[in-house]
């Protein structure tokens, strides 16, 4: 079994706080196996990790978090960026293009650009994996129904701590069933739903503290594309 990490966020996100270089130490200071950076609708730094990820005995996978018409959906295994703004069919037609995964993280989190509200349960049933524990929650019931949704549709689960700092790493763990340690075995394990997840809840304050930086960090951002 690996343990993986595969939603977390750099400084290349718009709420991002840490550069690669300490997303990477935390994963292997926790014990993990592998780390997919996913940043919003970037992918420099995730392309950054997988690189650099052997060096601290680590595997990278490739990702980014995608923002469809409709909400967020993981992008894992791509080599290019998948263009934000597309329909929820076609942003699964692109990461498939590119022989990746596309995972629906937070799918029933409204106020966090979850899918489900917006399209039909055969659409959500037609990822290859649900995201049943995000560590960024404030009651659990938004990950309970993403469970049981993925429960009833028998479809592969993951974790996620949707990490924006670099000490959030690894607070929710996919354990996946892989043959090898490397990208696309591990890829191929979450495909075929040989997957468990561990999960601790963020500590409400820290992640009212990440939305706030990440509101102050778009903020900023704003200003300096105003004035530039």
């Amino acid at each position: 079994m690996f343990r993986v990490e595969l939603h977390a966020h750099s400084e290349r996100s718009h709420d991002g706080r840490d550069p690669v270089d300490l997303l990477l130490e935390q994963a292997a200071a926790v014990g993990l196996d592998a780390l997919a950076i996913t940043d919003h609708d970037e992918i420099d730094a995730s392309i950054e990790t997988a690189v650099s990820a052997p060096d601290y005995g680590l595997v990278g996978i490739v990702g980014m978090e995608v923002t469809s018409a409709v909400g967020h959906i993981l992008a894992l295994g791509i080599d290019e960026l998948v263009p934000p703004g597309l329909s929820y069919d076609e942003t699964l037609d692109r990461i498939h293009d590119q022989g990746g995964i596309a995972v629906v993280p937070h799918p029933f989190q409204k106020s966090r650009h979850g899918v489900a509200p917006h399209i039909t349960d055969d659409q959500l049933a037609s990822a290859d994996a649900i995201e049943v524990y995000n560590s960024r929650l404030f009651t659990g019931r938004a990950n309970r129904q993403a469970e049981q949704f993925a429960l009833e549709r028998e479809l592969p689960m993951t974790a996620g701590s949707d990490a924006h700092i670099s000490e959030l790493v690894g607070q929710a763990v996919t354990e996946v069933d892989a043959d090898e340690p490397t990208a696309d075995a591990i890829l191929d394990a979450i495909r075929g739903g040989r997957t468990s997840v561990i999960g601790h809840r963020t500590p409400w304050h820290v992640s009212l503290r990440q939305f706030g930086g990440g509101a102050k960090r778009r903020a900023q951002r704003a200003i300096r594309e105003l004035f530039r």
